[in-house]
């Protein structure tokens, strides 16, 4: 049974929630090896593309961690970064889990990654091992040798030149040493997108993510020992790492993993509720979104007590058609790759559709205007975290070997998350959009950047920009505003074959969805692109408007 705290409950909470952080502190082996010591106890029900499925045991998953952990250290010092590219294959939480133990820093990736992409990432990170499947090799081996600190490459299956996993494991102990490392050490790199340049960094120590987000287990996903949880995430998305890793392992949980591949599928996504004893449930806003589309009451959730949702804001009327449909709310949350959970609907609290919620305990959140001051109900402005006199657990330490971004979001007594809302008099928070131009399409955060450069690169293009437009399934699409060479005219054909370029030599996601060719793009006085101006003729265009 989940928890059914009143209102009076959270704010006692609240007022009394603290996370304590060990000088000394290694998850794998004082978390996750804690529940081992309980013989048979289940951590993950997985489920295969043949629809086979498997029960792996927390003892199973912390020796096979330490053979991985053995191995990995027979790569690499404590400290070196880790590049790790795998589908929802155990492996995956192995190889993790065996960083975290060996004091190595995972560098997840996703799998839709293009060569490019994945050389930008091995090199930024400085990462000395990579490890993939037979899928992926051909995507690594294109750009290894433009990666000069890649020594190790290591493959779940064979490929020729590269460690085989299995192999490196059946010569590793079981045996691991205690680990002693700080709680302050380096733990995890997220890539994530930005508007001035390429994916930042953002470095996680071993208390930030780890212990974090018991708030995140405890009081969102309402995990405990016996549960169920699945998340959909792809395994290099931070969220991964939130909600089916830290989060209900914290409190014990099973997690569910289905290694679906592809397009997502809704049919088989409810089948899978139905077939298996799911009790909490995980779903970003586009998943939701066509999730209503089917035969929502046709379904029969085997086990489902609680949904929750985080990525973007989810239109009140989808929320309502699954409350309809499995008979449960969506309880939304808000976080970043930045941090953990910090805002969001509790069981047990006053529901109003559409809203993010309340500050989570152990964080001070407040609605603060351009000069840092804090604004009052109903008045838009940046969700700002507090960081002084202490900072928050579940906080990242830094944009890693990029000082510029972290003074620009470390600003006084604040963390500035670059996302505006406002706050109403019951201390609910609701979504506005973001306060740079970030992209957030599909739960994907994209750099306008990124696709601007892809554009530019195509001979057609003399300048690109490119913006957010609204969407009704993905909450945002990619919008690009196209200047063209001397030569070249406006066509279908042309645009089509732009959105092909893009979808080449970047990440299939990032593609820009329209495109408008234009004779100019609007530019400040100093030439810089006015997005703004953009983005508020694509909400006009739409008939959308936002809070001012």
């Amino acid at each position: 049974m989940g928890s059914d705290y009143q209102i009076r409950d959270w704010k006692e909470i609240y007022r009394t929630f603290r996370l304590e952080v060990p000088q000394r502190f290694n998850w794998a082996y004082d978390v996750f090896d804690r529940w081992a010591e309980e013989s048979g106890k289940v951590a993950m029900l997985w489920v295969g593309q043949d629809g086979r499925a498997r029960e792996v045991t927390f003892r199973l998953l912390a020796a096979r961690s330490r053979r991985v952990a053995n191995a990995l250290r027979g790569l690499a010092r404590a400290g070196d970064r880790v590049f790790v590219m795998l589908p929802r294959l155990v492996e995956w939480w192995e190889v993790i889990l065996g960083c975290i133990r060996a004091q190595l820093v995972s560098v997840p990736g996703t799998t839709l990654l293009t060569p490019k992409d994945i050389a930008y990432r091995i090199n930024a990170a400085e990462a000395t091992i990579a490890v993939t499947d037979t899928e992926n090799v051909e995507k690594v081996e294109a750009v290894r040798r433009d990666c000069p600190s890649l020594r190790e490459l290591v493959v779940v299956g064979d490929a020729p030149g590269w460690r085989s996993y299995e192999s490196l494991l059946a010569s590793a102990s079981e045996e691991y040493p205690h680990p002693r490392n700080l709680a302050t050490d380096p733990l995890m790199i997220y890539f994530t997108s930005g508007t001035t340049g390429y994916p930042k960094m953002v470095l996680h120590n071993h208390a930030s993510y780890p212990i974090g987000h018991i708030i995140t287990g405890r009081f969102w996903l309402d995990n405990n020992p016996s549960d169920l949880h699945w998340t959909l995430s792809d395994t290099g998305w931070a969220q991964a790492a939130w909600t089916c890793f830290f989060a209900p392992w914290n409190m014990g949980a099973a997690i569910f993993i289905w290694d679906q591949r592809g397009k997502f599928d809704p049919s088989g996504t409810l089948r899978m509720l139905e077939t298996y004893p799911i009790t909490t449930f995980f779903a970003p806003p586009t998943a939701y979104r066509m999730l209503v589309l089917e035969n929502l009451g046709r379904l029969r959730p085997r086990a489902l007590r609680h949904c929750v949702g985080a990525g973007e804001p989810l239109n009140p009327e989808i929320i309502e058609a699954w409350r309809e449909g499995v008979g449960h709310h969506i309880w939304e949350g808000y976080g970043q790759t930045e941090t953990v959970l910090c805002i969001a609907t509790f069981p047990g609290m006053p529901y109003k559709p559409g809203s993010m919620g309340v500050v989570a305990p152990g964080f001070q959140i407040a609605i603060v205007d351009e000069e840092g001051h804090e604004l009052g109900p109903g008045r838009e402005g940046e969700i700002a975290i507090r960081t002084l006199p202490e900072r928050p657990v579940g906080l990242f330490v830094e944009y890693w070997k990029n000082p510029e971004a972290t003074a620009s979001s470390f600003r006084g007594s604040w963390y500035l998350t670059g996302d505006r809302a406002w706050r109403d008099e019951d201390g609910y928070f609701w979504f506005v959009g973001r306060a740079d131009d970030v992209i957030i399409s599909a739960s994907y955060r994209i750099g306008p950047f990124e696709v601007e450069s892809a554009l530019v690169e195509h001979p057609a293009v003399v300048e690109a920009a490119v913006v957010g437009s609204p969407d009704e399934l993905r909450g945002e699409i990619v919008k690009a505003f196209v200047v063209l060479a001397p030569g070249y005219q406006p066509s279908e054909a042309l645009a089509r074959e732009l959105q092909e370029h893009v979808r080449r030599v970047t990440a299939p996601y990032k593609y820009p969805r329209e495109i408008e060719f234009m004779e100019e793009l609007p530019k400040t006085i100093s030439g810089k692109i006015r997005r703004s101006e953009l983005r508020r003729r694509e909400l006009e265009r739409k008939g959308r408007t936002r809070r001012s």
